[in-house]
């Protein structure tokens, strides 16, 4: 168990949070959810060692064993993966490398016997005659096939380092697991299998993550960052959320009868509780929520940004008709007879590992690529607007304002309109003065955003559009594009973002495109699919 008591930290005269008293115990996994900037990341800093808070205390239970997934994807190159992996016990390494020690003395003595029997009662105690074979089932399980596990960590690609990482978070059954954004770099299979692996650890999870769906399945709890503070409740982030929109929506609406939003607080507690997806947690979990009151969720402080697409036309029937397009990157064949037809109102998600691949595909469509064969047109009808992975060519050395950045794709080019729909995104007041090129990862993404809802396009097509974003502009995308009224083609690895939008899932393999009128969920449940999309993964690594 670890528990704070009145933890606060304070850089300068910023108050990230004061007065925090929590306790994690076992059999619980709590998402660590907040705003950019508010200090997510950094509790976690402060509950491992990494960083002091500037007041307050921090406890964990004597003897227990805290575990964090490394952010230095570096700290580790010398060293072989499988015992990178290993090194996630530091006192099971420390036994290994003195029992090595001991035998290799040439004047092996009585005494050093004695010590060398000390030794293997505990490394035994430790389950380490196993340590091998559990780091090799972590690192499987994780998407690093045998043949890499006698490899340095220095030839290892950055994807591979971060699930190398991962698995030593996770080796050794630790008491208390601190994880920062642990699904980044996973294919679907990994973060399926991270899912399952979390949800029957018995012990303690802390984990920071943008990943909705990978929070409503792993999360118990939910500690909210915001007014200063962090807060903890009951259930997973789609109740968190949809329970801090009731309680804005009451704050709002002083005339309507406390009692009857009770009810319906009551009543959608009652159905989240009924629903709970893992059978084990329902009942203590049900306990829980029917012990909340109205006062118990405040309205969030976040901002969301607005975001909406309204196309000036509607496109005809004729959209796209893309016939046997292939391509090749540096000798590598990235798209091989690629075919399919676009329909009005098809909003279509392409998943799988093939990253260079779905890119590839969409600067073709965009004119920016040329194919190697193959060819594709666009109905006379359409318009389209694009955001691509990388955005650094409108962004990096130009000297504008965000006013007149955006004002170079407005139509109306009155500055109070700019600066209106800036607003709307989040840059008010002196932030609209901000230069373009200094922007964060985060605010370019949004203003690309702008610009494409300013372009009244008929065909949308984004190429991993929630890379960088927070969870509250993620969510607000995400429901833009739901009610988006024209067609869409996107690439994602956020598996809500992809279920709740995505009517049509293309898959491009190596042998050409799978290509299904569904949502994601019923795309990944069917058996054929599956397999075939788990050969590929295999191949792919």
């Amino acid at each position: 168990m670890i528990t704070t008591n009145n933890l606060g930290l304070q850089f300068g005269k910023r108050v990230l949070y004061k007065d925090v008293n929590l306790k994690f115990t076992p059999g619980n996994c709590y998402g660590i959810i907040g705003a950019n900037g508010a200090g997510k990341s950094t509790f976690l800093k402060l509950l491992s060692g990494a960083i002091e808070p500037t007041e307050g205390t921090i406890e964990i239970t004597p003897g227990e064993r805290l575990a964090v997934l490394q952010q230095d994807h570096y700290a580790y190159d010398a060293y072989e993966v499988l015992r990178t992996v290993i090194m996630g016990h530091k006192r099971l390494v420390e036994i290994m490398d003195e029992k090595d020690a001991l035998y290799a003395k040439p004047d092996f003595s009585e005494e050093d016997g004695m010590k060398a029997s000390e030794l293997e009662a505990e490394f035994a105690e430790l389950n380490g005659w196993d340590a091998e074979s559990e780091a090799a089932r972590l690192l499987n399980g994780l998407g690093i096939s045998d043949d890499k596990h006698s490899m340095k960590m220095v030839d290892l690609t950055a994807k591979e380092k971060v699930r190398v990482l991962l698995a030593q978070a996770l080796f050794g059954n630790p008491d208390i697991l601190l994880l920062d954004e642990p699904t980044n770099h996973l294919d679907v299979d990994s973060i399926n299998w991270l899912e399952n692996f979390l949800a029957n650890f018995p012990n303690t999870v802390i984990v920071v993550s943008h990943d909705r769906h990978f929070l409503n399945q792993v999360c118990t709890y939910i500690c909210d960052v915001d007014f200063g503070s962090i807060k903890l409740y009951a259930g997973n982030y789609d109740f968190w959320y949809q329970s801090s929109q009731l309680a804005l929506q009451m704050a709002k609406d002083a005339n309507k009868k406390k009692e009857e939003k009770i009810k319906e607080l009551q009543t959608f507690i009652a159905r989240f509780a009924a629903n709970a997806a893992k059978s084990k947690q329902a009942t203590s979990r049900k306990k829980l929520l029917d012990k909340i009151t109205l006062d118990d969720i405040q309205p969030s402080s976040r901002r969301y940004p607005y975001i909406a697409f309204t196309p000036d036309r509607e496109a005809g029937n004729q959209l796209l008709q893309v016939e046997g397009i292939s391509k090749s990157v540096d000798g590598v064949q990235v798209l091989n007879n690629v075919s399919f037809t676009l329909r009005r109102g098809d909003k279509v998600a392409f998943v799988g590992p093939n990253t260079l691949g779905k890119t590839m595909l969409f600067k073709i469509l965009m004119g920016e690529e040329e194919a190697d064969k193959g060819t594709f047109k666009w109905g006379v009808t359409t318009t389209q607007s694009y955001l691509p992975t990388d955005n650094s060519s409108y962004f990096d050395g130009v000297d504008l304002n965000l006013v007149d950045w955006l004002r170079q794709y407005s139509k109306d080019p009155d500055e109070t309109f700019v600066r209106g729909f800036l607003g709307r995104m989040l840059f008010s007041g002196e932030e609209s003065q901000k230069k373009a090129e200094v922007l964060s990862g985060g605010e370019r993404v949004r203003c690309m955003l702008s610009r494409m809802m300013l372009s009244g396009a008929n065909v949308l097509l984004l190429d991993e559009p929630t890379n960088h974003l927070d969870l509250e502009s993620i969510t607000s995308l995400n429901n833009g594009l739901i009610a988006f009224k024209g067609t869409l083609l996107f690439a994602s690895h956020d598996h809500e973002f992809v279920q709740t939008i995505a009517n049509r899932i293309i898959d491009i393999t190596p042998e050409g495109v799978v290509d299904r009128m569904t949502t994601y969920d019923e795309f990944l449940a069917n058996d054929a699919v599956r397999q075939q999309i788990a050969e590929k993964y295999k191949k792919a690594k």
